[in-house]
């Protein structure tokens, strides 16, 4: 599989997921689905790149506070739509959740990969985190033209469990989905080298830096997490996508009509 990076250095984990071959070897278009990490850090260049490509509407799957922390850039032109894909309590927490999280991080080196099964399993149970992609499809299905970013934080998680049901719908095989969420490993590693240099200058030990590599990866047992509790709560993604997504036919088809290049038959 092929990853339509962009060029664009402001950016954490920015791609095109144009030329992806979906339904009936149709490839996905390009300037339409931009995937990315966060935007706060984001050059006038950069802007201005995106601008030209076509950028019309940016959602944002992040936490209210992240949000408010750290709030996406304003563009002339560029709608911004907030989404948390998880609830405000079920991403943060309060103090106390921190504090016990980070006594884990610091002694269990298996916590992290725990919490993020945990999420993972959580997204495609819980009411609100079923109605944000709900929401995110239907929006899409509106955009007859222009390019739409969706993001989160390092443009992995939360970001990758949306685009794992846009792709679906497109076509997509299963495989080239994993694919392309794995991608993030290889896209992210300066990052995710230098976060592990400034934990191991400021002291920490070598168990709390295992656990934040875990938060900084994608991973296969994230993906086939989230496959397994769909399988065993809804018994196959179609279902899920019709039961649950309230993904109908009409749905369905008018998104592949819009996302997929023509056929050439």
């Amino acid at each position: 599989m092929t990853t339509n990076l962009l060029p664009v250095n402001s950016i954490l984990n920015p791609r095109d997921l144009g030329g992806i071959v979906g339904l009936d070897g149709r490839k996905i278009k390009t300037h339409r689905l931009i995937r990315t990490g966060t935007l706060i850090r984001m050059s006038d260049e950069d802007i201005q790149f995106l601008k030209n490509y076509g950028l019309t509407t940016i959602i944002d799957l992040r936490s209210k506070s992240e949000r408010k922390d750290h709030p996406d850039p304003q563009i002339e032109g560029v709608k911004n739509i907030s989404l948390p894909l998880s609830e405000e309590e079920g991403t943060l927490g309060g103090i106390q959740d921190l504090s016990r999280e980070d006594d884990l991080y610091h002694h269990d080196p298996h916590s992290a990969f725990k919490m993020m099964c945990d999420h993972y399993r959580d997204h495609v149970v819980k009411a609100h985190d079923q109605n944000t992609v709900r929401q995110v499809l239907s929006i899409l299905a509106e955009k007859e033209k222009g390019a739409t970013i969706f993001h989160c934080t390092e443009g992995k998680d939360r970001t990758g469990f949306v685009v794992l049901f846009v792709l679906y719908i497109l076509g997509v095989d299963l495989e080239v989905i994993r694919q392309d969420y794995l991608a993030s490993n290889s896209i992210l590693s300066s990052y995710r080298a230098e976060r592990d240099k400034k934990f191991e200058n400021t002291g920490e030990n070598l168990i709390f830096r295992s656990n934040m590599r875990i938060l900084s990866s994608a991973s296969d047992s994230f993906f086939d997490t989230v496959l397994l509790t769909i399988e065993e709560q809804y018994q196959t993604m179609d279902a899920y996508l019709k039961n649950v997504l309230d993904v109908i036919p009409e749905l369905r088809d008018r998104l592949r009509e819009l996302y997929l290049e023509k056929s050439e038959f």
